[in-house]
């Protein structure tokens, strides 16, 4: 049976959800364009691209069995949905803001009666209800940031990833609903019925984010050395090391490195006399 995967088909999660499956193995073809959906090359997958806030809908549905989406947009479903792999993008969190000069420096100063304006309805509700506030919720589609400059609202809850647009409108963060980013996500059923598949899916995802964070490194290091190599090479249960042909006194070393260790590696490798040190991206690793 073809498995459906619900992607955004535009917004702030579309392009590096397009490249991770690209990474993991998913030929979407060259030609992605306006089109509604399109079925992987050489497997049983289908790929459609839809609005985000609508994936955790389809999914509870039973119209799509997986899809990647924002934690934010999961969460306003209400539906109780498997978060099968946090994606480490698409970062923010849902926040309260309100007018600068409004003196207000915290939610619980909010009082009742305020409105409120939000693309996140469920959300803004349940969190104010939480607190024993009656506020208004006024339902918007974007820019909620000009709302209380309108005289539209009072506050808005919003998105925030690093707040400079509520600095630019004069706004300031006074509580936080929820943190967010990108998700992939299915259903109990989806996942009963389909788990060989789903598992495949995540697992590729998986080890292209692993892999991101990774170098494969390999230098030409001194025999007599190699008892230092496993200390500054650690790498997955050890290095690699292999006889070069002709050279007795050198051995090649083979090691995967955290990216962000590659400059100190490189510099001790050098000082136990290495050479022909060469450092290669990691398209997947799976561990």
């Amino acid at each position: 049976m073809t498995l459906r995967l619900g992607v955004p088909n535009k917004g702030r999660l579309n392009e590096r959800t397009i490249e991770l499956l690209r990474k993991s193995g998913l030929d979407l073809g060259e030609d992605i364009g306006r089109k509604l959906y399109v079925r992987v090359r050489n497997q049983d997958i289908e790929v459609m691209f839809v609005r985000a806030q609508d994936i955790p809908e389809f999914i509870a549905a039973g119209a799509i069995d997986m899809g990647i989406t924002g934690l934010d947009e999961l969460a306003e479903s209400g539906h109780q949905l498997i978060n099968a792999l946090n994606l480490e993008f698409g970062y923010c969190h849902l926040s309260v803001a309100v007018p600068e000069e409004s003196g207000i420096t915290d939610v619980s100063q909010i009082k009742d009666g305020s409105r409120i304006a939000t693309s996140f309805p469920n959300l803004t509700r349940r969190y104010f209800e939480s607190m024993g506030k009656d506020v208004g919720v006024i339902v918007v589609t974007g820019a909620a940031e000009i709302m209380p400059y309108l005289g539209v609202s009072d506050y808005i809850v919003d998105l925030v990833s690093t707040g400079s647009t509520l600095r630019m409108n004069r706004l300031r963060e006074v509580g936080t609903i929820v943190e967010s980013q990108a998700a992939v996500i299915t259903s109990q059923a989806a996942y009963d019925g389909n788990r060989e598949q789903i598992d495949e899916i995540v697992d590729s995802i998986r080890s292209v984010l692993v892999a991101e964070d990774k170098k494969y490194i390999m230098a030409d290091v001194p025999r007599d050395r190699l008892p230092e190599v496993e200390a500054i090479l650690p790498g997955i249960g050890g290095p690699t090391v292999l006889d070069i042909s002709g050279n007795a006194s050198f051995v090649a070393v083979h090691a995967v490195v955290d990216s962000d260790k590659i400059f100190h590696t490189i510099t001790e490798l050098k000082r136990i006399g290495a050479k022909g040190i060469l450092t290669m991206p990691i398209e997947r690793l799976v561990e």
